[in-house]
């Protein structure tokens, strides 16, 4: 065992974090750690890295063992370079590398200071930090990143860059253990399939939270966070599937007997109480009293228990027995509502896109040539292409044409053809930074009266609710403290407003959970209009299909 945590309580204000969560790594294990949006990934990363002491609990880290976690913002670290970042994140470098190149100017004869010399160049040896900008090197070349990035400043790097560089680090860093946050998000098919290699292969324990399929089906393990409890299971996405099924349905039925005995306890009371009232022999009336008593008794223990939060994916759902189905559409979690007018039969077909030879640039430089595609309404399209070949430029160039506005990049070839007066809906990796100091009330506002849509309190408080938002308190909520999956189901309000005609979406399952992310799929294969989408998640592009093109220059 690498680390292990038993926390018996968390809590943040009056909410229940954590009643019984418990977590053990074993030496080597790659285990995946999922749950619903808000249950609590990130808090347990922090209680694992230390950063968090508040709970009630215990940690333990086996001595001698380094524990890796990956960062996810990068404030104060802007201005070094990414090999200076790197370099300093590494376990014991600075250290090393101020005593090495320190102490032949001051140790003179001093004993001590010669043998820490001496150890530090065996450590920094041992670490094999003479070959680490090699090492780096080859890293940026196996994710097929531009090797000049290492010398630029962190800042000047996109989203997907910095999260390879977090990568790297944490895979040089050689940790006992490592802890990576969404490794996934920005990343094209290139770099996953580059991490996902790592995984498999490295010696390091790892701890991913993610809900990338892709990811999940290369673990050992997979812990779900639900009801504030920990639930293990061996094998990978497939096997969970498999094993959560099973365990939802006997969950399921062992609450709904918990129901029918609520019915019949709550029919027993009024019916002793009744027969206590109409008797008149003392003894009579004490025994119906004494059984009134014991039905209240266990019936308000019965009241007590919570309605555990039951998802089960919906193919695999569809095996279940007519029976089983009922309980569980009866009982089971809520999940977003995404609400579209679903598809037309009779729709007219128009083509509402059309590319011939196409190609966009800067500079007069291609990013791409010759693109040719027509998008009808009803139709999916799938744009794929590795980061920075262009997937964004040609969204940008759909969106100027529509809004018949002058266009970010240089059409070098080739025609494109946008209806006019196309209303598009933009599902984007980021959110809007207009909206991050407005609370969530008011950037709901603010959406609809951009595009001079109607919108009232009680039409806000219901797309808050549609969206697993508390109305009351998550609405008052700055925009910018909200959590990554709480700012994509922001973007999917946004996306959706004024039911457009065709949905435009940038890797649209990133921070949601897995039960938000087959929402969005079955509202969108339902959607009337059309679709044009970029992801990498090979699940969410199997369900949707339709046609593919591929960037390349």
């Amino acid at each position: 065992m690498v680390i292990s945590v038993e926390i018996t309580e968390k809590s943040f204000g009056s909410k229940l974090l954590y009643s019984d969560v418990r977590l053990e790594i074993q030496e080597g294990e790659k285990v995946g750690l999922i749950g619903r949006n808000g249950t609590g990934k990130t808090t347990l990363f922090h209680v694992l890295t230390g950063e968090d002491t508040d709970y009630q609990g215990q940690l333990h880290v086996r001595n001698g063992a380094t524990v890796v976690s990956s960062r996810q913002e990068h404030h104060g670290f802007e201005h070094k370079t990414v090999m200076e970042y790197i370099l300093g994140e590494l376990p014991e470098y600075e250290e090393l590398v101020h005593i090495i190149d320190t102490y032949p100017q001051t140790m003179g004869s001093n004993q001590a200071k010669m043998q820490k010399f001496s150890d530090a160049l065996q450590r920094f040896n041992d670490l094999a930090y003479y070959e680490i900008e090699s090492e780096i090197e080859q890293a940026f070349d196996r994710y097929q990143i531009d090797k000049a990035h290492m010398h630029h400043k962190l800042g000047q790097l996109s989203g997907g860059q910095k999260r390879m560089v977090e990568l790297i680090k944490m895979q040089r860093s050689r940790g006992d253990v490592t802890l990576i946050d969404e490794p996934t998000n920005h990343m094209d098919y290139v770099a996953k399939q580059t991490f996902i290699n790592w995984l498999r292969g490295a010696k390091e324990a790892a701890l991913v939270i993610t809900h990338d399929r892709d990811v999940l089906n290369n673990v050992d393990r997979i812990i779900e966070i639900r009801d504030g409890l920990s639930y293990s299971y061996t094998g990978n996405y497939t096997a969970y599937l498999r094993t959560n099924k099973s365990k939802v349905t006997s969950e399921v039925s062992a609450y709904d007997q918990i129901q029918k005995r609520i019915l019949t306890l709550q029919d027993d009371v009024r019916r002793f109480q009744r027969m206590k009232e109409k008797a008149r022999d003392p003894g009579t009336i004490r025994r119906f009293k004494g059984q009134e008593q014991q039905a209240r008794v266990e019936l308000a223990g019965l009241q007590d228990v919570e309605k555990p939060s039951f998802w089960i994916d919906q193919d695999t759902a569809r095996d279940m027995s007519q029976k089983m189905t009922s309980q569980y559409s009866k009982y089971k979690a809520t999940n977003i509502k995404v609400r579209t007018r679903k598809t037309n039969n009779d729709s007219s077909g128009r083509t509402l896109i059309k590319a011939d030879g196409l190609s966009l640039g800067y500079d007069n430089t291609a990013l791409f040539d010759n693109i040719s595609f027509i998008l009808g309404e009803g139709e999916r399209l799938r744009i794929h292409g590795r980061n920075g070949a262009g997937k964004t430029t040609i969204v940008q160039a759909v969106m100027a044409a529509a809004q018949q506005t002058k266009y970010q990049s240089e059409v070098l070839a080739g025609e494109l053809e946008v209806e006019k007066e196309l209303n598009i809906g933009l599902y984007e990796q980021s959110i809007d930074p207009t909206y991050l100091d407005m609370n969530l009330e008011d950037a709901i506002e603010s959406i609809y009266r951009q595009r001079n849509l109607p919108i009232n309190p009680q039409n806000i408080k219901r797309l808050l609710s549609d969206y697993l938002f508390e109305p009351n308190s998550d609405g008052k909520t700055p925009v910018e403290l909200l959590s990554g999956g709480q700012k994509a189901r922001l973007q999917i309000i946004s996306m959706l407003a004024g039911d457009p005609h065709i949905l435009i979406l940038d890797e649209p399952t990133n921070h949601l959970d897995l039960p938000s992310i087959e929402e969005l799929e079955n509202a969108l294969l339902q959607y009337h209009g059309a679709v044009i989408y970029v992801s990498h998640d090979s699940f969410f592009a199997d369900k949707l299909a339709g046609e593919t093109i591929s960037l390349s220059a």
